[in-house]
């Protein structure tokens, strides 16, 4: 059978983000598709295989694509997962785009071609405007944060969030709605913005609407050192280019952040180990820099940022986190870059050919190495 032949005596409309981004002259990653009028038995006789756990989902037998049963929702309690759905042969299209969150994601495509717009998508397209598609928005609190998310990918093309779809953000902040959201889905969200190419719009707009405050307690404390995160972000976004931008872009943002800040957003969001152990190395080497400015630095603190971040047995740590601080002092990157490299080549195989072991050998590497760091802190005609 061939691809399309799965789908033969189907009504099927591609949906959703693929509709949108083609007309955006985005890239065009993943494709959803909607099929009306056919029934679960139907679609697994014809080979689909069902995924969805709250609602009928089924891969495509080759491609793998996701085809979902046109549905409805009923709100039925707190939070995105509190929702009745409806999925039947007897539902329409219209209906399944009117349950859509922002009018351009509910947007349709038939077979033919033939575009299916009946709340406007179009036009906020063209205008550059994220708008609700009906005051239904309300009933679901992710929405709070998938319109702050499409914001930081867009935002660069000149969108903004309609000011009534903003209020409707602020109520569900005022209202509680948005703190019924389980931490993997907020952290799902976020993470997601963070690898945006403007990842400081989404906690703007967060902000803007009250729900950083409730999500991210941590981060409004303080607003001139908030306005300071996200501007480097911003920065960020422009001299990192790595798979591992939404570890860093989130590192920066809390950098500034005390220990027990930082470990009580992490629990709070459940976050990966990996996204803390970077935070906490953003922040020692924040501090390192933060202290250069006022003294020059010396051996001892130097020595004691490269043993806090594991340098010596996670040697691939130092160059990235240098490359933080050049961001901010360069001239004091580069002196890091040197001292790095210089005390590196201490090794402690060389000491044990030397006759030194136990703690005699720990207290002499840790000496050597100070000795090579003020080397190169002390002496600019050491630089290569």
């Amino acid at each position: 059978m061939t691809v399309n032949g799965y789908l033969q005596g189907l009504e099927v409309y591609r949906v959703g983000g693929a509709v949108r981004d083609a007309r955006l002259g985005w890239p065009v990653y993943d494709q959803d598709w909607v099929v009306v009028g056919a029934t679960p038995e139907a679609m697994t006789r014809r080979g689909f295989k069902p995924v969805g756990r709250d609602f009928p989902v089924f891969l495509h037998p080759e491609t793998h694509e996701e085809y979902a049963l046109a549905r409805t929702e009923r709100k039925s309690g707190h939070g995105y997962t509190g929702f009745t759905v409806h999925a039947s042969p007897e539902v329409t299209l219209e209906e399944d785009l009117a349950r859509r969150d922002l009018t351009i994601n509910a947007m349709a495509e038939s077979s033919r071609g033939e575009l299916i717009d009946p709340h406007g998508g179009i036009a906020d397209l063209e205008a550059r405007v994220l708008r609700h598609v009906s005051p239904a928005f309300s009933e679901d609190p992710l929405r709070v944060l998938r319109t702050a998310r499409f914001l930081a990918r867009y935002a660069g093309l000149g969108f903004v969030i309609a000011e009534e779809t903003l209020g409707l953000m602020a109520d569900l902040a005022v209202s509680g709605e948005v703190s019924h959201l389980v931490a993997e889905r907020v952290w799902i969200e976020t993470e997601k913005a963070l690898g945006e190419p403007w990842p400081e719009v989404y906690f703007q707009a967060l902000d803007d609407c009250g729900a950083l405050e409730v999500l991210f307690p941590a981060l409004v404390q303080d607003r001139a050192a908030l306005d300071e995160a996200l501007g480097r972000l911003h920065r960020l976004t422009e001299d990192i280019d790595s798979e591992a931008v939404s570890r860093w872009c989130w590192a920066r943002l809390v950098e500034h952040l005390d220990e027990a800040c930082q470990a009580g957003l992490a629990e709070a969001l459940r976050l990966p180990k990996a996204y803390v152990a970077l935070a906490r190395q953003a922040a020692l080497t924040r501090r390192l820099r933060l202290d250069a400015q006022q003294q020059s630095p010396d051996g001892a603190r130097v020595l004691a940022w490269l043993d806090a971040i594991d340098a010596w047995r996670r040697s691939e740590r130092v160059t990235p986190l240098i490359s933080l601080v050049s961001m901010d002092d360069p001239v004091l990157a580069q002196d890091l870059a040197l001292a790095w490299r210089l005390a590196a080549q201490v090794l402690p195989s060389s000491l044990v050919e030397e006759g030194f072991k136990g703690g005699a050998l720990g207290e002499e590497l840790a000496r050597r190495r100070q000795s090579a760091i003020e080397a190169a802190l002390v002496d600019p005609d050491a630089r290569p």
